[in-house]
């Protein structure tokens, strides 16, 4: 009986002792607290579409529009003159650019001057004689006549005979070779062509100047124009006479030009057109580099915003109750900041700022701006 019971007894204490360590066991188990939904905040603009002016950023160099090569015709020792030949020296328009030792030409010139004064000498006997019409005008000629100037016109012929006769002493192709020395006698001097300034010298003063050296450049320092190139996706939006702002690089100075020319053909590399602008200000020095803003045209109906914004395939986010939406878009201009975009309806909340891992139907909390009012002294 006794053993009877403490079996009873031990397996009643094995069967106790089961339970009891099932519920310690139980009892050390820790619940997964469920994960908090993350709800982000972001910025948003209310869509409003209005007429978006399309501008076409470009940039280039100022050239002057009117500028000239100096290179020598004739050989001889450059002269100095009132000015010294350097660069950056002013000229007023017909002012001696710089003149040349002529004076060995120049006595080949008087030489064949007289020769010719000779040759009518000549024949005034025989005009007097056989032409008495044609000797009183060719007898004033030889009275004006001056070795030292340049020659006058021939005097016009008063008959066929009389002009077969003249040109059978070979007078006229002597005049003629001696106007062509006169034109090389003037090379020796060169003039500014219009105000300006001397913006490279390339000789000193009693140099020996060669035919065809190159002795320098001067500019118009009144009128510049700028060469933009344009991507030929633009070319139809360009329009002549229209104004263009100009800004310098640090963005401190704006000007104003017009577009004067468009070239008409379209670069095979770049696949671009050059639009040259114009403009005159005398802060302006060539070489500068600005930046231009031609505008285009303008777009009706539409949003400007960031370009980040865009997704691809065309897709911006949009809010739609405390969720993201996708929303496909046409997008109309690109510049290098923004985008001009149509088809979106007018009160689409949008998003104005980027969201690292954004996807449809993210749930979002729009940003607002809390304000605190203060109030009055003494209120309650």
């Amino acid at each position: 009986m006794r053993k009877t019971i403490l079996s009873i007894l031990g397996i009643v204490f094995i069967i106790a002792s089961f339970f009891l360590a099932r519920l310690i066991i139980n009892s050390n188990q820790r619940k997964r607290p469920a994960p908090e939904k993350i709800v982000k905040t972001v910025f948003v603009d209310t869509v409003v579409n209005s007429t978006v002016p399309i501008t076409i950023k470009a940039n280039g160099n100022l050239v002057a529009k009117r500028r000239v090569e100096l290179y020598s015709e004739v050989q001889g020792v450059l002269l100095q003159g009132s000015k010294l030949f350097r660069a950056g020296q002013k000229y007023r328009k017909g002012e001696a650019l710089l003149r040349m030792n002529s004076a060995e030409f120049n006595a080949s010139v008087v030489s064949q001057r007289s020769g010719l004064y000779n040759q009518i000498a000549s024949i005034m006997p025989d005009l007097k004689l056989d032409y008495p019409e044609a000797f009183e005008h060719w007898q004033r000629y030889l009275d004006a006549f001056d070795v030292n100037r340049t020659l006058p016109p021939l005097p016009e012929f008063s008959s066929e005979k009389e002009k077969y006769f003249i040109n059978g002493r070979n007078i006229v192709t002597t005049y003629y070779n001696i106007k062509n020395l006169e034109q090389r006698l003037v090379k020796f001097r060169i003039s500014a062509p219009f105000d300006g300034i001397l913006t490279e010298a390339l000789v000193t003063e009693g140099s020996l100047v060669r035919s065809g050296q190159k002795l320098g450049e001067y500019i118009d320092t009144n009128v510049y124009e700028l060469a933009v190139a344009v991507s030929k996706t633009y070319a139809n939006l360009l329009e002549l006479g229209k104004q263009v702002t100009l800004s310098s690089i640090d963005g401190e100075k704006e000007y104003t030009g017009i577009v004067s020319r468009i070239n008409g053909n379209v670069d095979v590399n770049s696949q671009t057109i050059d639009a040259f602008i114009e403009v005159s200000d005398p802060l302006l020095r060539e070489g500068m580099y600005l930046e231009a803003l031609l505008e285009a045209r303008e777009e009706p109906d539409a949003f400007s915003m960031n370009r980040s914004l865009l997704q691809a395939d065309n897709f911006v986010f949009v809010v739609k109750d405390t969720l993201l939406d996708r929303l496909k878009v046409r997008p109309v201009f690109f510049s290098e900041e923004t985008v001009v975009l149509k088809d979106i309806p007018d009160g689409t909340v949008i998003l104005n700022r980027t969201v690292p891992g954004a996807y449809e139907g993210m749930l979002v909390k729009i940003f607002k701006e809390s304000s605190e009012t203060t109030k009055p002294e003494g209120s309650e």
